[in-house]
């Protein structure tokens, strides 16, 4: 059966975990509503930061509250809280389950509800459902319901209570540390060019590289100013001619056997006093 409550109303639960389901109505101009969760001790106050279920931190380090993806349903947008009430700390006395929307206030918001489902249960009706409808118009946090403890058991209370200050306001007023600074800090200036516009810093020098210490032949750097010894011009070097005739000019084509290089007769030719040797046995006539 399920329970239609009231603001201020009860219902206790028979459930050990359950789901709050925020539902809302999209269409023009309405804001998008996240649905969160407080864990509160005994002073009405988070034991600490990491109590605060919401959209930057869907998931208590317990595991034992949970913030589910949003869905689309016939119905309209929904936004899940699940929590295993049986489960939890006995330091938890409440858990409370909130609705904000910072892009607007709720008066924007259709058809808000919450709606209790036996989270064990995959299908089935709603164990209770709570209208939730601002009460002046401007708020841009509400406290939709909250679960409690009593004795040994849990129950439920609808509150709809709202808040004008969005969901900052709604985690500091339960002993939220929330840090404003970083967001109302605004861009890091941009650092100021150098006062002296002809200063330089100077380039780095050039490494030069050391002798390959595996090489089978080292090569030792020149002198700045003359060309390596790769490089260096080498003095031509004349082919060594046949046994017994003159060297050959360096650059002219080797003659055939027995006769002697162009430039070598030529010089000969010049000297008055050359004479040519005796003719051998092979050129006289019989």
């Amino acid at each position: 059966m399920t329970h239609a409550m009231l603001k201020g109303s009860n219902v206790p639960l028979d459930a050990t975990a359950v789901r709050a389901v925020l539902r809302w109505t999209p269409g023009p101009g309405v804001p998008d509503v996240d649905a969160s969760a407080l864990l509160l001790g005994s002073t009405g106050k988070v034991r600490s930061d990491e109590d605060f279920v919401f959209y930057n931190q869907p998931r208590h380090p317990s595991g034992l509250v949970r913030r589910l993806p949003k869905r689309s349903t016939p119905d309209g947008l929904t936004d899940t809280v699940e929590a295993d009430l049986a489960s939890l700390d006995p330091s938890v006395d409440q858990v409370v389950i909130a609705a904000s929307c910072d892009e607007a206030a709720f008066e924007q918001v259709r058809d808000l509800r919450i709606s209790l489902y036996d989270a064990a249960a995959a299908d089935g009706e709603p164990l209770a459902v709570f209208d939730v409808r601002a009460e002046t118009g401007e708020e841009t946090a509400i406290i939709c319901g909250e679960f409690y403890r009593r004795g040994d058991s849990w129950k439920f209370r609808a509150v709809g209570q709202g808040y004008p200050t969005g969901l900052v306001g709604l985690a500091t007023e339960f002993g939220i540390s929330v840090d404003e600074s970083a967001a109302g800090a605004g861009p890091e200036p941009a650092p100021e060019p150098s006062a002296s516009p002809t200063s330089f810093t100077p380039a780095p020098p050039v490494a030069v590289p050391s002798p390959d210490e595996h090489a089978t032949v080292q090569h030792q750097q020149p002198a700045y100013g003359y060309p390596q010894p790769s490089q260096a011009p080498q003095p031509a070097q004349a082919p060594q001619p046949a046994y017994g005739y003159p060297q050959p000019a360096y650059g002219y084509p080797q003659p055939a056997y027995g006769y002697p290089q162009p430039a070598a007769a030529a010089a000969y030719a010049a000297d008055p006093n050359f004479v040519l040797p005796p003719q051998g046995p092979q050129f006289i006539r019989p």
